[in-house]
């Protein structure tokens, strides 16, 4: 089979004499650049030294048929090599980066034609004749490299002219070395760029299928890629730090000009960091709800204006699909619609980022609300279809393994009919009774704090006001807002005594939240010796385990917190019935929680 990508090497002038013309697409240019200054002294000195500084890897976009039935040549795009490419950029050319707080800044590189070292400029450096100290303002001068040699000279008069001359010409010289390039097919899929990009990079680096996604948005100037990719990096960076507004105001007024920006502004007063999106969420999110497709790689080619009946390329469908992706990145960031849907998920007991243990469950659990609101559905049948279908997909791991393909089917039957049905008929078809009875009670046979099944007992607690163990007032979303203690109900120094190793000891029907004051007291005392303690104040004695002093009370705590009823008088050779017990009251916990959705 003919060979998909072509492989060359070309000196650096060309390069950046294409990246100049526009003929290569430089995704990264216009996003913070994570390189330190060092690594860009280490590149210049490496292609000083004639070694070889890796492939570029550019894949070239698909030729598209304009109205008019003429063809337009796509770019090449860097899809690997960005931050080099930048970087020389940077050094040779002068150019301006954004730093990691999006501040335009230069990075000037130093170089000293007597020990034919770079370094970073410095204040000492600066003052020092013997270094020039800006080698991007020696790199105009490099079809006449005798100017440099003389200026530098007049400087410093006693040199060696010949050793000096000599480092100046192989300094200008860097634009000419060579560097390889890889251009892949444009007609190649995704797999197959992703394929050959791991057996190229010898540091086996994963390509990112929204990256190809971002690239493709960035390097589409004439469908107002670059605003919109903008707009997804600057919203991803607000949501974390709310103070980034006035960055954007002050430094790129070009963008604090659009509805964009107007749309985002909220974020400026929000601390909140329940859903803290990336931007290969937001990429998702829109993929699904205004395309109706959850494959990344489809909206690649989508935005590349592919024919999916005729695989040609087409400018018309290129076009169309940068403004539906628009509309779904604006409904992404509207505040109406992102408030409203964390209202939902906190209304299904899940206060923290930390109860959350799969973002590809929240990232379809947006995508579905924005769908089910462009579609008018009713507002409170979208919240309960919203609130079910998220707590179901947690349940049920439904979007761990091949989640694009299970994104692709849901919003498939989403798109075919009555979502409220299909909710119905999954939860038939996963959630009998058999599940609740013995797949749920298996599930909580584990030792671990990070178990989504544990998070949702947790959520199970918060959704219905339970209290702390042993607690008269706090409850369990009191106590997870504000970092209260999981406890062992039977104390892990306790159960470390009679030879318990980890795995036993941390047993998920084994935890509970509890007071921090609570389980000080508590201690390393058995199940029978502290609840004696606590019957004992229900009898009027001192108040030693919280504030309970009711025998009632007290029964009705162990039952919000899942402890079987012959607990009060247990040690530690009935710890694993007790854990058997446990798992199954969680597990009907759980279920009697989810059917209050």
């Amino acid at each position: 089979m003919p060979p998909c990508y072509s492989v060359n090497s070309h000196p650096v002038e060309t390069i950046l004499s294409w990246v100049k013309a526009g003929e290569i697409a430089i995704p990264e240019i216009q996003r913070p650049f994570v390189w330190d200054a060092t690594n860009v002294r280490d590149l210049l000195d490496s292609l000083f030294q004639g070694y070889p500084v890796g492939y570029l890897i550019a894949w070239r976009n698909p030729s598209v048929r304009l109205r008019d039935g003429s063809l337009s040549e796509g770019k090449k795009v860097l899809i690997d090599g960005q931050q080099r490419v930048t970087a020389l950029m940077a050094a040779v050319l002068g150019y301006q980066v954004l730093t990691k707080e999006y501040k335009l800044t230069r990075i000037r590189i130093a170089f000293n034609p007597l020990s034919r070292k770079f370094e970073v400029l410095n204040p000492a450096i600066e003052k020092d004749v013997t270094w020039i100290p800006d080698i991007s303002e020696a790199m105009k001068n490099a079809a006449n490299p005798f100017t440099v040699f003389k200026a530098y000279c007049a400087q410093n008069p006693t040199v060696d002219q010949e050793q000096v001359m000599q480092s100046i010409t192989d300094l200008l010289a860097i634009r000419n070395n060579l560097i390889g390039f890889v251009e892949l097919a444009h007609d190649l899929d995704i797999e197959t760029v992703t394929d050959i990009f791991i057996r190229i990079n010898s540091k086996g680096v994963v390509l990112n299928q929204s990256d190809f996604a971002m690239s493709k948005i960035a390097a589409s100037e004439s469908y107002g890629g670059p605003m919109l990719r903008k707009a997804i990096d600057y919203f991803c960076h607000m949501a974390v730090a709310p103070e980034f507004y006035g960055q954007i105001a002050e430094r790129d007024p070009e963008f604090a000009a659009t509805d964009w920006f107007k749309k985002m502004a909220w974020l400026k007063d929000e601390n909140d960091d329940l859903y803290d999106p990336s931007y290969t969420d937001m990429l998702r999110v829109a993929c699904i709800a205004a395309f109706e497709r959850g494959k990344l790689s489809d909206l690649v080619s989508l935005l590349s204006g592919r024919n999916f009946e005729t695989r040609q390329y087409e400018d018309e469908i290129a076009a169309e699909s940068f403004v539906r992706l628009g509309e779904g990145i604006m409904d992404f960031i509207k505040e109406t619609h992102f408030q409203r849907f964390l209202m939902i998920i906190r209304s299904a007991g899940f206060i923290a980022p930390g109860l959350i243990r799969s973002q590809n469950a929240l990232n379809f659990a947006y995508a579905l609300y924005l769908k089910l609101r462009r579609d008018k559905y009713d507002p409170a049948v979208i919240e309960r279809t919203v609130r079910r279908w998220f707590v179901l997909s947690l349940l049920t791991a439904r979007y761990s393994g091949a989640f694009e393909s299970q994104f692709d089917s849901d919003i498939k039957r989403a798109k075919e009919g009555d979502f409220s049905e299909f909710l119905a008929q999954t939860e038939q078809a996963v959630l009998s009774d058999s599940f609740w009875s013995f797949g749920l009670v298996q599930e909580l046979e584990k030792a671990s704090t990070n178990s989504p099944y544990l998070n949702l007992f947790w959520a199970a607690q918060v959704k219905l006001e339970d209290r702390g163990f042993l607690s008269r007032d706090i409850t369990v979303g009191q106590l997870i807002a504000h970092q209260g203690d999981i406890h062992h109900i039977f104390p892990r120094d306790y159960l470390k005594k009679f030879g318990m190793k980890q795995g036993a000891y941390n047993q998920i029907a084994n935890f509970v939240f509890t007071q921090s004051e609570i389980n000080i007291r508590i201690g390393n005392k058995a199940p029978k010796a502290y609840f004696a303690e606590a019957l004992e104040q229900c009898a009027g004695g001192p108040l030693k385990l919280g504030g309970i002093n009711d025998r009632v009370e007290l029964e009705n705590n162990l039952i919000q917190n899942c402890i079987p009823g012959a607990s009060l008088d247990l040690e530690q050779g009935d710890y694993a019935e007790f854990l058997k017990a446990r798992r199954e009251l969680m597990a009907q916990k759980i279920k009697t929680y989810y059917n209050t959705l």
